[in-house]
């Protein structure tokens, strides 16, 4: 059943199951198992065997892109089907092209083994690379050992300043590890806030209606780069306020808590807390404390008057 591919006809070339895993990558369990889902059309059976066209071959190289992009088997079947009825994929694939594509304008670059050495001082051993690469600062290239892509050169050149001003290399993967949640809780974030308020109209359909998903697209072109504006406008506002906190502590500056229009804890012996727990429930110790509190400043504050009005009668007295 293997070998050439069978004679062309009017509607194109045809293929035995062999040819149609080899000419596509994909293997033939797999073409059957695509099969069996429904996301193949019916091939033509021939004899003892099944005849494939162009259309199949068309169909699994689109499966295979699907599935690079994150796709579920479950969901390609959705898409496909809709395809299939006549409402178009133009959109839709536009769609997961736009959602795919670069988010920065940033080129990926390539690195020697020798040109990291360089940029290290040489503190990039195996043990460093392997991390490297397994956080995606490095990407090794096949047949090429001593050779990286660069995804980010700006991330890799951050690495290097750090190291430069006398940070470990764990201490900075450490670093990257923990600040890539963080911003991964953004960008989810992010995305649930425009999904909610702005993509929920074209996504109602699944899969989204071939005008729907244009229009998604189109918005995606326009909020890119928001996302991005955003984090820059609110770390800049960040940084300058912590390091101006940070400069006051290692300056020795004083700065009054009430000052800044911010609060610090005070710490109450157990006992206090204890009583004042069994006296108003847990729930309510803050509050009660921050009423004694006031109450006692303002008690203060009318002993201080009367006192110094006491003060200015004797001293009316006297004269």
């Amino acid at each position: 059943m293997s070998g050439a591919p069978a004679a062309k006809d009017r509607t194109g070339a045809e293929y035995r199951i062999e040819d149609l895993a080899h000419a596509s990558g994909a293997t033939v369990r797999t073409i059957r198992a695509y099969q069996d889902r429904g996301l193949l059309p019916t091939p033509e059976r021939r004899g003892r065997s099944n005849v494939y066209r162009e259309t199949h071959l068309a169909r699994l190289r689109q499966i295979a892109d699907l599935l690079e992009r994150g796709y579920t088997l479950a969901s390609i079947k959705e898409l496909l089907e809709a395809w299939d009825a006549g409402r178009g994929l133009g959109g839709v694939l536009g769609l997961v092209a736009e959602v795919h594509g670069p988010w920065t304008d940033e080129e990926a670059d390539r690195i020697s083994r020798q040109e990291l050495e360089g940029l290290f001082g040489g503190a990039q051993g195996d043990e460093a690379i392997a991390e490297a690469v397994e956080l995606g600062v490095l990407e090794r290239v096949p047949g090429r050992d001593e050779e990286f892509l660069v995804p980010s050169p700006q991330e890799l050149a951050v690495a290097a300043e750090l190291h430069a001003a006398g940070i470990p290399l764990p201490a900075i993967s450490s670093h990257l590890r923990e600040l890539r949640g963080q911003v991964e809780h953004i960008a989810s974030r992010f995305l649930e806030f425009t999904t909610e308020h702005v993509f929920a109209r074209y996504l109602g359909h699944r899969p989204p209606t071939d005008s729907d998903a244009s229009e998604a697209a189109a918005m995606v072109r326009r909020l890119r780069p928001l996302a991005q504006q955003s984090v820059d406008a609110e770390l800049a506002r960040a940084m300058r306020t912590f390091a101006t906190r940070h400069l006051h502590h290692h300056l020795g500056v004083r700065r009054s808590a009430i000052e800044g229009g911010g609060s610090r804890p005070v710490l109450l012996p157990a006992r206090t807390t204890q009583a004042v727990q069994a006296l108003v429930g847990p729930e309510q110790v803050a509050a009660f404390v921050t009423a004694a509190t006031e109450r006692e400043l303002q008690a203060r504050a009318l002993d201080t008057l009367a006192s110094s009005h006491r003060e200015r009668c004797i001293v009316d007295e006297l004269d």
